[in-house]
């Protein structure tokens, strides 16, 4: 057994030698030892920590990158206005999405073929050049990387080895820091293009008047010349520079097969762009959204640009020569969304005032304010469109309202009151409505009246008139909501983001009934059209406009404000300065131009006709319940016309009498101290004084109701 034991042990032993022959790396393993293994972690370890502290505390500065110019872009994304940033350089934030894909390759094959494989460094590059400098004894072409070159850009430095290796380290850390595509962007908006132009976006505007969504190939060839000495090639002092490096530029794209041979031929031939004006559209309304965006960069707004465009044509012909002096200002509102649509703060800036944003300063509405007048009052169950209302002179404790054309009609109804834009009968809605209490309700709407409210509502009626200051943003507010059921929200200047969910719902108000604003459209919608244009009822497809006029005191101010095809239009027309026009009324001057903005609105920008001012229309019966056919016939007390109260009146003692007038519900009777006052033949009152003094002068209507003033008799002898 032990010989068998052995036996087998030195057969076990002999099989393991030949192994060892046969397999000797595999079998003589080094065995480290670990306390080896701890060294080596811990050496790495001292390299790595302080270079990430120093990559904390040392982050590549990006100041220049986060200094961007503001972009206010339509609801499309078009470019409206830019604004270049404090030192007056343009810097546009690039956007891939914004960028043609052809000129992305292009620059990636001729400036950094590698950037998506290398780290930031690429040591093939920098073997290369180096390897070409020593073969031709200069320097023939670097070895930069496009995020090298960000680097540079990011911090400026003098072309020294040192900034080479400095640039190498910080292209590094933007490699670690940013994604391949936000490196290429980074680039892209810093690289110089010649005088103050930084970045790809405000070379395409400066030269081509574009965005780089499409570009043609000598386009494409000129961007990617630029960069590498922006100075020398500028286009618009140095074109033949421009243009042979644009050609070197081309002849290596179509080397690379990224351009035919031909069309690069004839690229080259073309001469260089001329430097052209950055986007100024919506001028006004660009800053009032710049103010309002959060940051810089892309502002994307609710304007239309095609209207727009149409509408700042529309004021400029409105305003006339700009020696006069005029401006004009237009709001158009969307009224489903209040989105703005169109907005011109004024129709010239070479004219006084033209670069004071007008859509913005108080101006006296003129009366425009009536159709919401008479809203509360229908409210209040005081009126309806059919109730009869008084147009003849009466006198508001000390104020005595006047039409404007100095007439007056008797009575009338409210719906012709309105359209007609009496002015006694809207004083006298007022009055009972209450003029704090209508200036309340369009402060809670968002118009802010700045108005002399004295301690008596009186003092107030004058809002009927225009007695007050309202801007045309709150005036279009106001016909937003008149437009939409009598609700008031404030008005939208910037897109609301997708990626955000709204928290809540704008704030809102009324004004108004749904029921209310729909009986004020439809009175408003049958107003007299301006001169040369039919009727819409009687005119197929023309837009139904319910459509109001103001004219402002001392004729400083036209204004015509209306709802239609789901948008409301504010146009003012005047100077800056508020020096009057005389003669010239809200129906001459900008009733046309509201007819005209609508049209342009039509024909631009039509509405889908779902706005809830389309669904009121023509739903308002004519007739109205039994208490509304007289205006305040259940409470209101008669008025004394005649003598006015604390009024002096001289008369020839015992020669002179006066005939008494006023206007009230039925017969009136007339008592002076006390005594009643006889009719002559033709029924009037007919009071003689018997001698100089002061009277008391005292009407009844049939209701009973009464109204008294004092006067005071003068003779020569007294």
């Amino acid at each position: 057994m032990r010989e068998e034991t052995d036996g087998t042990a030195e057969a076990r032993d002999t099989g393991e030698a030949a192994r060892k022959r046969r397999f000797p790396l595999v079998l003589k393993r080094p065995q480290l030892p670990e306390e080896w293994w701890r060294r080596a972690a811990l050496a790495v370890l001292c390299v790595l920590i302080p270079l990430m502290a120093l990559d904390a505390l040392l982050p590549p500065p990006l100041a220049r990158a986060e200094t961007i110019s503001a972009v206010v872009l339509d609801r499309r994304g078009a470019a409206l206005r830019i604004f270049p940033v404090e030192d007056g350089k343009w810097r546009i934030r690039a956007d891939l999405k914004r960028t043609d894909p052809d000129f992305i390759e292009a620059l990636l094959a001729y400036e950094d073929s590698r950037f998506y494989v290398h780290g930031g460094v690429d040591p093939l590059a920098v073997g290369r050049a180096f390897a070409s400098m020593i073969s031709a004894g200069r320097i023939v072409s670097g070895g930069s990387t496009i995020t090298m070159q960000t680097a540079r850009l990011l911090e400026p430095r003098p072309r020294t080895l040192n900034a080479k290796i400095i640039e190498s380290l910080r292209a590094v850390q933007l490699e670690r820091r940013f994604t391949k595509k936000q490196i290429l962007e980074l680039y892209l908006t810093l690289a110089p293009y010649g005088g103050n132009l930084e970045g790809v976006r405000a070379a395409s505007f400066a030269y081509f008047g574009r965005e780089p969504d499409r570009l043609s190939p000598d386009q494409i060839a000129m961007l990617i010349a630029l960069p590498q000495s922006p100075e020398a090639r500028r286009p618009d002092i140095r074109p033949r520079a421009a243009v042979i490096a644009r050609e070197r530029v081309l002849m290596r794209l179509a080397a690379s097969g990224l351009v035919a041979p031909d069309l690069a031929r004839e690229s080259a031939s073309y001469p260089a762009p001329d430097r052209r004006d950055f986007p100024g559209i919506a001028w006004h309304a660009a800053e009032e959204v710049r103010q309002q965006a959060p940051a810089s960069g892309d502002i994307v707004t609710t304007l239309d640009m095609p209207l727009q465009k149409e509408i700042e044509d529309l004021s400029r012909r409105a305003a006339g020569p700009a020696a006069d002096g005029v401006q004009v200002a237009i709001l158009v509102l969307d009224i489903a969304s209040r989105e703005v649509r169109a907005a011109v703060g004024s129709s010239n800036r070479s004219t006084a005032g033209g670069w004071i944003d007008l859509t913005n300063r108080p101006r006296s509405p003129g009366s425009t304010l009536k159709p919401f007048i008479y809203g509360i009052a229908f409210d209040d169950g005081a009126a309806s469109g059919s109730t009869q209302i008084s147009d003849a002179p009466q006198t508001f404790s000390s104020y005595r309202p006047d039409n404007f054309d100095r007439t007056f009609r008797g009575d009338v109804t409210v719906a012709e009151a309105l359209q007609h834009s009496l002015n006694v009968p809207a004083v006298s809605a007022l009055d009972a409505v209450g003029a704090r209490r209508f200036a309340a309700a369009l402060a809670n709407a968002g118009a802010d009246l700045s108005m002399p409210l004295d301690a008596d509502d009186e003092a107030g009626l004058a809002i009927a008139l225009g007695g007050a200051g309202l801007t045309v943003r709150e005036l279009g507010a106001l016909y937003a909501a008149l437009g939409d059921g009598g609700l008031a929200r404030p008005l939208v200047w910037l897109k609301p983001d997708p990626k955000v969910t709204a928290t809540s719902s704008p704030a809102s108000s009324r004004i108004m009934s749904a029921e209310s604003a729909g009986e004020i459209l439809n009175i408003l919608k049958a107003a007299p059209t301006p001169d040369g244009r039919m009727p819409a009822s009687l005119t197929a497809n023309a837009p139904v406009i319910a459509a109001k006029t103001g004219t402002s005191y001392g004729f400083r101010d036209a204004w015509a404000a209306g709802v239609g095809h789901g948008h409301a239009v504010i146009i003012w027309i005047g100077r800056a300065d508020g020096s009057p026009r005389p003669g010239v009324t809200g129906r001459d001057a900008a009733l046309p131009v509201l007819f005209d903005a609508f049209d342009a609105i039509e024909r631009i920008a039509p509405s889908a006709g779902d706005a809830v001012s389309e669904r009121l229309i023509d739903t308002i019966s004519d007739a109205p319940p039994d208490p509304l056919r007289r205006f305040g016939s259940q409470d209101r007390p008669p008025q004394i016309l005649f003598p006015p109260d604390k009024a002096e009146v001289w008369s020839d003692e015992g020669h002179q009498s006066f005939i008494l007038a006023a206007e009230g519900e039925g017969r009136l009777q007339w008592y002076a101290d006390g005594a009643p006052v006889p009719v002559n033949r033709a029924g009037e009152a007919e009071w003689r004084p018997p001698s100089a003094g002061y009277y008391r002068i005292t009407v009844v209507d049939a209701n009973g109701l009464s109204t008294s003033v004092g006067v005071r008799i003068r003779t020569p002898d007294s």
